[in-house]
Protein backbone atom coordinates (compact mmCIF):
# COMPACT_ATOMS: atom_id res chain seq x y z
CA UNK A 1 0.00 0.00 0.00
CA UNK A 2 1.26 3.60 -1.06
CA UNK A 3 -1.89 5.61 -0.20
CA UNK A 4 -2.71 8.71 -2.52
CA UNK A 5 -3.39 10.82 1.16
CA UNK A 6 -0.92 13.42 1.77
CA UNK A 7 1.73 12.39 4.54
CA UNK A 8 0.36 13.95 7.85
CA UNK A 9 1.86 16.73 9.71
CA UNK A 10 3.79 14.57 12.38
CA UNK A 11 3.32 17.13 15.57
CA UNK A 12 5.48 16.34 18.64
CA UNK A 13 5.05 17.60 22.15
CA UNK A 14 7.86 20.23 23.78
CA UNK A 15 7.60 21.31 27.42
CA UNK A 16 11.20 23.18 27.06
CA UNK A 17 12.98 25.11 24.67
CA UNK A 18 15.43 22.10 25.05
CA UNK A 19 13.24 19.56 23.95
CA UNK A 20 11.65 21.52 21.33
CA UNK A 21 14.66 21.87 19.49
CA UNK A 22 15.59 17.87 19.82
CA UNK A 23 11.90 17.63 18.41
CA UNK A 24 12.75 19.45 15.45
CA UNK A 25 16.49 17.61 15.01
CA UNK A 26 14.23 14.33 15.36
CA UNK A 27 11.92 15.28 12.44
CA UNK A 28 8.69 16.67 13.80
CA UNK A 29 6.99 18.94 11.56
CA UNK A 30 5.50 20.95 13.98
CA UNK A 31 5.52 20.92 17.65
CA UNK A 32 3.10 22.53 20.79
CA UNK A 33 4.24 23.85 23.41
CA UNK A 34 2.45 26.05 26.65
CA UNK A 35 3.25 29.24 28.04
CA UNK A 36 3.80 30.08 31.99
CA UNK A 37 -0.53 29.97 32.02
CA UNK A 38 -3.58 28.97 30.74
CA UNK A 39 -2.51 25.53 29.33
CA UNK A 40 -2.98 22.20 31.01
CA UNK A 41 0.64 21.15 32.09
CA UNK A 42 1.62 23.28 34.71
CA UNK A 43 4.41 21.29 35.36
CA UNK A 44 6.07 20.86 32.42
CA UNK A 45 8.48 23.63 32.59
CA UNK A 46 6.77 25.53 29.87
CA UNK A 47 8.05 29.03 28.13
CA UNK A 48 8.62 32.36 29.42
CA UNK A 49 7.54 35.20 27.03
CA UNK A 50 11.15 35.64 25.97
CA UNK A 51 11.78 31.92 25.14
CA UNK A 52 8.59 31.71 23.32
CA UNK A 53 9.77 34.85 21.19
CA UNK A 54 12.89 32.74 19.97
CA UNK A 55 10.81 29.59 19.54
CA UNK A 56 8.64 31.38 17.17
CA UNK A 57 11.05 32.69 14.88
CA UNK A 58 13.69 29.57 14.54
CA UNK A 59 10.73 27.15 14.13
CA UNK A 60 9.59 29.31 11.32
CA UNK A 61 13.22 29.58 9.88
CA UNK A 62 12.83 25.84 9.52
CA UNK A 63 9.60 26.30 8.01
CA UNK A 64 7.87 24.20 10.32
CA UNK A 65 5.08 25.66 12.86
CA UNK A 66 4.61 25.88 15.83
CA UNK A 67 1.38 25.68 18.40
CA UNK A 68 0.04 27.53 21.67
CA UNK A 69 -2.46 25.23 24.59
CA UNK A 70 -4.33 27.70 26.13
CA UNK A 71 -6.71 25.04 27.03
CA UNK A 72 -7.61 25.55 30.39
CA UNK A 73 -10.96 25.93 31.64
CA UNK A 74 -11.12 29.26 32.11
CA UNK A 75 -12.59 30.85 35.45
CA UNK A 76 -13.44 34.51 35.95
CA UNK A 77 -10.46 35.82 37.22
CA UNK A 78 -8.28 34.53 34.33
CA UNK A 79 -9.94 36.63 31.58
CA UNK A 80 -8.00 39.84 33.61
CA UNK A 81 -5.21 38.89 31.72
CA UNK A 82 -5.83 36.52 29.29
CA UNK A 83 -6.24 39.78 26.45
CA UNK A 84 -2.98 40.74 27.07
CA UNK A 85 -1.50 36.95 26.99
CA UNK A 86 -3.42 36.49 23.75
CA UNK A 87 -2.58 39.73 22.11
CA UNK A 88 0.97 38.95 22.84
CA UNK A 89 0.82 35.63 21.38
CA UNK A 90 -0.82 36.72 18.10
CA UNK A 91 2.42 39.38 18.08
CA UNK A 92 4.93 36.61 18.34
CA UNK A 93 3.31 35.12 14.92
CA UNK A 94 2.56 31.84 16.57
CA UNK A 95 0.38 29.53 13.84
CA UNK A 96 -2.66 28.30 15.72
CA UNK A 97 -3.71 28.94 19.56
CA UNK A 98 -4.78 25.08 20.84
CA UNK A 99 -8.40 26.20 22.91
CA UNK A 100 -10.96 24.24 24.85
CA UNK A 101 -13.00 26.88 26.90
CA UNK A 102 -15.37 28.52 24.71
CA UNK A 103 -15.26 31.71 26.25
CA UNK A 104 -11.43 31.30 25.83
CA UNK A 105 -12.24 30.55 22.06
CA UNK A 106 -14.67 33.59 21.58
CA UNK A 107 -12.24 36.03 23.11
CA UNK A 108 -9.33 34.60 21.26
CA UNK A 109 -11.69 35.58 18.18
CA UNK A 110 -12.50 38.89 18.95
CA UNK A 111 -8.29 39.64 20.38
CA UNK A 112 -6.25 37.60 17.95
CA UNK A 113 -8.11 37.16 14.63
CA UNK A 114 -5.37 36.13 13.22
CA UNK A 115 -4.32 33.18 14.55
CA UNK A 116 -6.11 29.91 13.62
CA UNK A 117 -8.08 28.08 16.46
CA UNK A 118 -7.28 24.21 16.97
CA UNK A 119 -9.58 22.45 19.69
CA UNK A 120 -7.73 21.06 22.11
CA UNK A 121 -9.11 17.34 23.00
CA UNK A 122 -10.53 18.17 26.14
CA UNK A 123 -13.60 19.74 24.64
CA UNK A 124 -14.55 15.33 24.27
CA UNK A 125 -14.85 15.70 20.28
CA UNK A 126 -16.28 12.23 19.67
CA UNK A 127 -18.76 12.86 17.05
CA UNK A 128 -19.31 15.06 13.87
CA UNK A 129 -21.79 16.94 14.90
CA UNK A 130 -19.63 18.34 17.53
CA UNK A 131 -16.93 19.11 15.13
CA UNK A 132 -19.08 20.75 12.50
CA UNK A 133 -20.63 22.75 15.63
CA UNK A 134 -16.78 23.88 16.76
CA UNK A 135 -16.07 24.96 12.75
CA UNK A 136 -18.87 27.50 13.32
CA UNK A 137 -17.30 28.67 16.07
CA UNK A 138 -14.26 29.31 13.99
CA UNK A 139 -12.23 26.02 14.64
CA UNK A 140 -9.87 25.22 12.04
CA UNK A 141 -8.90 21.69 13.22
CA UNK A 142 -10.37 19.50 16.06
CA UNK A 143 -8.21 17.68 17.94
CA UNK A 144 -10.11 14.27 18.19
CA UNK A 145 -11.46 12.64 21.65
CA UNK A 146 -8.97 9.57 22.02
CA UNK A 147 -11.91 7.34 22.77
CA UNK A 148 -12.77 6.85 19.04
CA UNK A 149 -12.92 3.71 17.04
CA UNK A 150 -10.95 2.62 14.05
CA UNK A 151 -14.79 3.17 12.75
CA UNK A 152 -15.87 6.16 14.08
CA UNK A 153 -12.39 8.05 13.23
CA UNK A 154 -13.34 7.72 9.08
CA UNK A 155 -16.98 8.44 9.90
CA UNK A 156 -16.38 11.47 11.39
CA UNK A 157 -13.46 12.17 8.89
CA UNK A 158 -16.16 11.16 5.88
CA UNK A 159 -18.59 13.94 7.22
CA UNK A 160 -16.20 16.50 8.19
CA UNK A 161 -14.46 18.91 5.51
CA UNK A 162 -12.18 20.73 7.68
CA UNK A 163 -8.68 19.85 9.59
CA UNK A 164 -8.60 16.79 12.03
CA UNK A 165 -6.15 15.61 14.49
CA UNK A 166 -5.76 12.62 16.61
CA UNK A 167 -3.22 11.23 19.50
CA UNK A 168 -0.95 8.32 18.04
CA UNK A 169 1.00 7.64 21.03
CA UNK A 170 1.36 8.81 24.99
CA UNK A 171 -0.52 8.61 27.80
CA UNK A 172 -4.17 8.21 28.36
CA UNK A 173 -6.30 9.80 30.86
CA UNK A 174 -8.29 7.02 32.70
CA UNK A 175 -11.24 9.40 32.13
CA UNK A 176 -12.35 11.23 29.14
CA UNK A 177 -9.55 13.39 28.99
CA UNK A 178 -9.58 16.27 31.74
CA UNK A 179 -13.14 15.18 33.35
CA UNK A 180 -11.75 13.94 36.17
CA UNK A 181 -11.98 14.96 39.58
CA UNK A 182 -9.45 12.65 41.60
CA UNK A 183 -6.66 15.00 41.58
CA UNK A 184 -8.08 17.88 43.02
CA UNK A 185 -10.33 16.32 45.61
CA UNK A 186 -6.91 13.84 46.74
CA UNK A 187 -4.39 17.43 46.64
CA UNK A 188 -5.92 20.41 45.86
CA UNK A 189 -4.22 20.48 42.56
CA UNK A 190 -6.79 21.08 39.31
CA UNK A 191 -7.04 18.55 36.07
CA UNK A 192 -8.58 21.32 34.09
CA UNK A 193 -6.21 23.91 35.17
CA UNK A 194 -3.07 21.63 34.49
CA UNK A 195 -1.96 20.47 37.69
CA UNK A 196 -3.20 16.85 37.60
CA UNK A 197 -1.24 14.93 40.28
CA UNK A 198 -2.19 11.97 38.17
CA UNK A 199 -3.22 9.90 41.24
CA UNK A 200 -4.42 7.26 38.91
CA UNK A 201 -1.50 6.14 38.71
CA UNK A 202 -0.75 6.43 42.54
CA UNK A 203 -0.37 2.82 44.21
CA UNK A 204 -3.49 2.05 46.61
CA UNK A 205 -3.99 0.19 49.99
CA UNK A 206 -7.40 -1.15 50.88
CA UNK A 207 -8.91 -0.09 54.27
CA UNK A 208 -11.89 -2.33 56.23
CA UNK A 209 -13.90 0.15 58.12
CA UNK A 210 -13.79 -1.64 61.21
CA UNK A 211 -9.91 -2.16 61.61
CA UNK A 212 -8.91 1.44 60.27
CA UNK A 213 -4.97 0.73 61.10
CA UNK A 214 -4.87 -2.03 59.06
CA UNK A 215 -4.13 -1.76 55.33
CA UNK A 216 -4.43 -4.29 52.78
CA UNK A 217 -2.18 -3.56 50.03
CA UNK A 218 -4.39 -4.08 46.30
CA UNK A 219 -1.64 -5.83 44.48
CA UNK A 220 -1.27 -6.55 40.67
CA UNK A 221 -1.05 -10.35 39.07
CA UNK A 222 -0.61 -11.55 35.77
CA UNK A 223 -4.76 -10.47 34.96
CA UNK A 224 -3.89 -6.63 36.74
CA UNK A 225 -5.79 -5.28 40.03
CA UNK A 226 -8.38 -3.57 37.35
CA UNK A 227 -8.42 -0.51 39.54
CA UNK A 228 -7.17 2.73 37.55
CA UNK A 229 -5.56 0.84 34.95
CA UNK A 230 -4.14 3.09 32.45
CA UNK A 231 -2.02 1.74 29.77
CA UNK A 232 -0.12 4.00 27.15
CA UNK A 233 -1.33 4.86 23.40
CA UNK A 234 0.80 3.39 20.48
CA UNK A 235 -1.05 3.31 17.16
CA UNK A 236 2.17 2.95 15.91
CA UNK A 237 1.80 -0.75 14.31
CA UNK A 238 -1.67 0.69 12.88
CA UNK A 239 -0.75 2.86 10.75
CA UNK A 240 -1.17 1.48 7.50
CA UNK A 241 -5.41 1.34 8.67
CA UNK A 242 -5.34 4.98 9.71
CA UNK A 243 -3.18 5.98 6.21
CA UNK A 244 -6.54 6.09 4.17
CA UNK A 245 -8.72 8.32 6.37
CA UNK A 246 -6.42 11.37 5.21
CA UNK A 247 -6.49 13.14 9.01
CA UNK A 248 -4.67 16.17 8.55
CA UNK A 249 -2.07 15.60 11.72
CA UNK A 250 -1.00 12.75 14.21
CA UNK A 251 0.16 13.61 17.48
CA UNK A 252 2.11 12.32 20.40
CA UNK A 253 1.62 13.12 23.97
CA UNK A 254 4.39 14.04 26.32
CA UNK A 255 4.95 17.69 27.06
CA UNK A 256 6.06 16.19 30.63
CA UNK A 257 8.23 13.42 29.68
CA UNK A 258 11.90 13.49 29.26
CA UNK A 259 14.37 14.66 25.82
CA UNK A 260 14.97 10.86 25.73
CA UNK A 261 11.50 10.14 25.48
CA UNK A 262 10.78 12.92 22.76
CA UNK A 263 13.84 11.90 20.69
CA UNK A 264 12.91 8.40 20.57
CA UNK A 265 9.22 8.40 19.96
CA UNK A 266 9.82 11.29 16.95
CA UNK A 267 12.07 9.60 15.37
CA UNK A 268 10.00 6.62 15.37
CA UNK A 269 6.88 7.93 13.89
CA UNK A 270 9.19 10.13 11.46
CA UNK A 271 11.00 7.16 10.03
CA UNK A 272 7.54 4.93 9.99
CA UNK A 273 5.58 7.87 8.27
CA UNK A 274 7.80 8.45 5.56
CA UNK A 275 8.55 4.41 4.97
CA UNK A 276 5.26 4.25 5.20
CA UNK A 277 4.13 6.72 2.38
CA UNK A 278 6.95 7.01 -0.12
CA UNK A 279 8.10 3.42 0.11
CA UNK A 280 4.54 1.10 1.04
CA UNK A 281 3.15 -1.01 3.60
CA UNK A 282 5.76 -3.91 2.95
CA UNK A 283 8.62 -2.33 3.57
CA UNK A 284 6.88 -0.11 6.70
CA UNK A 285 6.14 -4.18 7.98
CA UNK A 286 9.88 -5.02 7.68
CA UNK A 287 11.09 -2.67 9.84
CA UNK A 288 8.14 -2.31 12.42
CA UNK A 289 9.90 -4.27 14.86
CA UNK A 290 12.15 -2.03 14.90
CA UNK A 291 10.87 0.65 15.44
CA UNK A 292 8.56 -1.12 18.33
CA UNK A 293 11.92 -2.12 20.38
CA UNK A 294 12.96 1.28 20.46
CA UNK A 295 9.41 2.59 21.85
CA UNK A 296 10.16 -0.10 24.55
CA UNK A 297 13.59 1.56 25.36
CA UNK A 298 11.54 4.74 26.78
CA UNK A 299 9.92 4.66 30.50
CA UNK A 300 6.47 3.84 29.56
CA UNK A 301 3.27 1.93 30.94
CA UNK A 302 2.28 -1.09 28.58
CA UNK A 303 1.53 -0.05 25.33
CA UNK A 304 -2.27 -0.20 24.23
CA UNK A 305 -4.31 0.44 20.90
CA UNK A 306 -6.74 1.75 23.29
CA UNK A 307 -9.99 2.51 21.61
CA UNK A 308 -9.16 2.13 18.31
CA UNK A 309 -10.50 -1.47 17.94
CA UNK A 310 -14.27 -0.79 19.92
CA UNK A 311 -14.71 -0.13 23.90
CA UNK A 312 -12.40 -1.88 26.08
CA UNK A 313 -13.37 -5.18 27.35
CA UNK A 314 -15.76 -5.23 25.40
CA UNK A 315 -17.01 -8.91 24.72
CA UNK A 316 -16.52 -10.81 21.26
CA UNK A 317 -17.31 -14.10 19.87
CA UNK A 318 -15.69 -16.33 22.11
CA UNK A 319 -16.15 -14.58 25.21
CA UNK A 320 -12.53 -13.31 24.79
CA UNK A 321 -11.60 -9.28 26.15
CA UNK A 322 -11.34 -6.79 24.17
CA UNK A 323 -10.00 -7.11 20.63
CA UNK A 324 -6.39 -8.35 20.01
CA UNK A 325 -4.09 -7.71 17.03
CA UNK A 326 -1.02 -9.04 16.38
CA UNK A 327 1.83 -6.64 14.88
CA UNK A 328 5.46 -7.17 14.34
CA UNK A 329 5.27 -10.34 16.19
CA UNK A 330 3.65 -9.14 19.21
CA UNK A 331 0.14 -8.62 20.75
CA UNK A 332 -1.35 -5.05 21.62
CA UNK A 333 -4.72 -5.83 23.75
CA UNK A 334 -7.06 -3.10 24.33
CA UNK A 335 -7.15 -0.36 27.15
CA UNK A 336 -6.85 -2.07 30.81
CA UNK A 337 -5.43 -5.50 30.78
CA UNK A 338 -2.74 -7.03 32.36
CA UNK A 339 -1.03 -4.55 34.33
CA UNK A 340 -0.38 -0.91 35.00
CA UNK A 341 3.01 -0.75 35.69
CA UNK A 342 5.99 1.67 34.23
CA UNK A 343 8.31 0.20 32.37
CA UNK A 344 11.30 1.53 32.48
CA UNK A 345 14.16 -0.94 31.19
CA UNK A 346 17.14 1.81 29.89
CA UNK A 347 18.05 4.76 31.97
CA UNK A 348 18.87 8.12 30.15
CA UNK A 349 22.29 9.19 31.13
CA UNK A 350 23.28 11.58 29.09
CA UNK A 351 23.17 13.80 26.28
CA UNK A 352 25.89 15.01 23.66
CA UNK A 353 27.46 18.33 24.49
CA UNK A 354 28.64 19.58 21.03
CA UNK A 355 26.45 22.61 22.02
CA UNK A 356 24.22 21.85 18.40
CA UNK A 357 22.79 25.04 17.14
CA UNK A 358 19.89 25.79 15.07
CA UNK A 359 21.79 24.97 12.45
CA UNK A 360 21.99 21.39 12.97
CA UNK A 361 18.68 21.20 12.85
CA UNK A 362 18.70 22.44 9.04
CA UNK A 363 21.66 19.69 8.48
CA UNK A 364 19.82 16.82 10.03
CA UNK A 365 16.75 17.54 7.78
CA UNK A 366 18.76 18.01 4.92
CA UNK A 367 20.81 14.39 5.16
CA UNK A 368 17.76 12.85 6.28
CA UNK A 369 16.10 13.75 3.19
CA UNK A 370 19.19 12.42 1.45
CA UNK A 371 18.75 8.96 3.23
CA UNK A 372 15.25 8.56 2.65
CA UNK A 373 15.70 9.54 -1.15
CA UNK A 374 18.62 6.70 -1.21
CA UNK A 375 16.30 3.98 0.05
CA UNK A 376 13.24 4.79 -1.61
CA UNK A 377 15.66 4.20 -4.86
CA UNK A 378 16.79 1.53 -3.78
CA UNK A 379 13.61 -0.31 -2.19
CA UNK A 380 13.31 -2.58 -5.56
CA UNK A 381 16.83 -3.90 -5.07
CA UNK A 382 16.34 -4.60 -1.33
CA UNK A 383 13.10 -6.42 -2.52
CA UNK A 384 14.78 -8.45 -4.94
CA UNK A 385 17.59 -9.27 -2.21
CA UNK A 386 14.92 -10.16 -0.08
CA UNK A 387 13.58 -12.78 -2.29
CA UNK A 388 17.16 -14.32 -2.61
CA UNK A 389 16.99 -14.98 0.98
CA UNK A 390 19.31 -12.46 1.56
CA UNK A 391 17.92 -10.78 5.16
CA UNK A 392 19.73 -7.41 6.63
CA UNK A 393 19.09 -5.58 9.41
CA UNK A 394 19.64 -2.33 10.95
CA UNK A 395 17.94 1.12 9.45
CA UNK A 396 19.53 0.71 6.34
CA UNK A 397 18.82 -1.55 3.59
CA UNK A 398 21.93 -3.60 1.58
CA UNK A 399 24.08 -1.92 -0.50
CA UNK A 400 25.83 -3.36 -3.62
CA UNK A 401 24.92 -6.63 -2.00
CA UNK A 402 25.93 -6.72 1.75
CA UNK A 403 25.21 -5.05 4.92
CA UNK A 404 26.58 -1.28 5.14
CA UNK A 405 29.46 -1.17 7.76
CA UNK A 406 29.71 1.42 10.58
CA UNK A 407 32.87 2.21 8.96
CA UNK A 408 30.99 2.65 5.65
CA UNK A 409 28.25 4.66 7.34
CA UNK A 410 30.98 6.72 9.07
CA UNK A 411 33.00 7.49 6.14
CA UNK A 412 29.61 9.35 4.61
CA UNK A 413 29.31 11.10 7.57
CA UNK A 414 32.94 12.44 8.04
CA UNK A 415 32.44 13.76 4.00
CA UNK A 416 29.22 15.43 4.72
CA UNK A 417 30.28 17.14 8.18
CA UNK A 418 34.14 18.50 8.97
CA UNK A 419 34.80 17.44 12.48
CA UNK A 420 36.53 18.99 15.18
CA UNK A 421 39.78 18.73 16.92
CA UNK A 422 38.03 16.83 19.40
CA UNK A 423 35.87 14.32 17.18
CA UNK A 424 39.03 13.93 15.62
CA UNK A 425 40.98 13.03 18.44
CA UNK A 426 38.42 10.05 19.94
CA UNK A 427 36.65 12.47 22.63
CA UNK A 428 33.27 13.66 23.08
CA UNK A 429 31.85 15.97 25.61
CA UNK A 430 28.83 15.12 27.39
CA UNK A 431 26.07 16.19 29.96
CA UNK A 432 25.21 13.90 32.57
CA UNK A 433 21.66 13.18 33.25
CA UNK A 434 21.95 10.16 35.35
CA UNK A 435 25.07 8.56 36.85
CA UNK A 436 27.19 6.37 34.75
CA UNK A 437 31.01 4.91 35.04
CA UNK A 438 33.95 3.77 33.52
CA UNK A 439 32.61 0.07 32.28
CA UNK A 440 29.26 0.92 31.50
CA UNK A 441 27.98 -0.18 27.75
CA UNK A 442 25.87 2.72 26.12
CA UNK A 443 23.95 2.71 23.33
CA UNK A 444 23.58 6.72 20.98
CA UNK A 445 20.68 7.40 19.41
CA UNK A 446 21.18 10.28 17.05
CA UNK A 447 18.59 12.13 14.64
CA UNK A 448 19.77 10.43 11.66
CA UNK A 449 20.85 6.11 11.45
CA UNK A 450 20.90 3.29 13.28
CA UNK A 451 21.91 3.29 17.32
CA UNK A 452 25.44 1.90 18.21
CA UNK A 453 26.66 1.25 21.16
CA UNK A 454 30.69 1.62 22.80
CA UNK A 455 31.64 0.96 26.56
CA UNK A 456 33.25 3.54 28.30
CA UNK A 457 36.79 3.00 28.87
CA UNK A 458 38.10 6.86 29.33
CA UNK A 459 36.09 9.61 31.14
CA UNK A 460 37.88 12.97 32.25
CA UNK A 461 36.09 16.21 34.17
CA UNK A 462 36.16 19.21 33.33
CA UNK A 463 39.76 20.35 34.03
CA UNK A 464 41.08 17.15 32.19
CA UNK A 465 40.95 14.97 35.10
CA UNK A 466 40.54 11.17 34.68
CA UNK A 467 37.64 10.29 37.00
CA UNK A 468 35.89 6.49 37.48
CA UNK A 469 32.42 7.97 37.24
CA UNK A 470 29.72 11.03 36.50
CA UNK A 471 27.92 11.34 39.41
CA UNK A 472 26.44 14.63 39.26
CA UNK A 473 23.61 16.29 38.14
CA UNK A 474 23.70 17.60 34.66
CA UNK A 475 27.97 16.94 35.25
CA UNK A 476 30.00 17.44 31.86
CA UNK A 477 33.03 15.01 31.27
CA UNK A 478 34.71 14.28 27.75
CA UNK A 479 34.75 10.57 26.73
CA UNK A 480 36.95 8.01 24.70
CA UNK A 481 34.37 7.56 21.83
CA UNK A 482 35.24 4.59 18.74
CA UNK A 483 33.41 7.55 16.35
CA UNK A 484 31.88 11.32 16.35
CA UNK A 485 28.55 12.07 18.71
CA UNK A 486 26.44 13.61 15.94
CA UNK A 487 24.63 16.53 17.16
CA UNK A 488 21.84 15.80 19.34
CA UNK A 489 22.97 12.28 20.38
CA UNK A 490 21.18 11.07 23.63
CA UNK A 491 23.15 8.24 25.53
CA UNK A 492 21.39 5.91 27.38
CA UNK A 493 21.88 2.48 29.50
CA UNK A 494 20.31 -0.77 29.64
CA UNK A 495 19.53 -1.81 33.25
CA UNK A 496 21.05 -4.70 34.80
CA UNK A 497 20.47 -8.39 33.83
CA UNK A 498 19.27 -6.91 30.50
CA UNK A 499 21.09 -7.63 26.78
CA UNK A 500 20.09 -6.17 23.89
Amino acid sequence: MQTDKKKPELLAPAGDLEKLRYALAYGADAVYIGGTSFGLRAYAGNFSPEEMKEAVLRVHALGKKLYVTVNVFAHEADFDELPDYLSNLARLGVDALIVSDPGVLALAREVAPGIALHLSTQANSTNSYAVRFWQRQGVKRAVLARELSLAELSLVRQRVPGELEMFVHGAMCMSYSGRCLLSNYLTGRDANRGECAQPCRWGYGLVEEKRPGQVFPLEEDERGTYIFNSHDLCLLPHLPLLAPLGIESYKIEGRMKSVHYVASTVKVYREALDVLWEQGEKAFERRLPAWLDELDKVSHRDYSPGFLFGKPRAKEEGGTLSRRRAAGGRDYPGENMESSNYVREYDFVGVGETEPGWESIQWGREERERDRKQMYGKERADEKQLADGVAWSGDRPPTGGKEQTAGDERAERDEQVELTSEELSGWAWVEQRNRFQVGDRLEVLAPIGPVWSFTVTDMLDSEGRQIEAAPHAQQKVRLKVPRPLPPFTILRRPKAGLSH
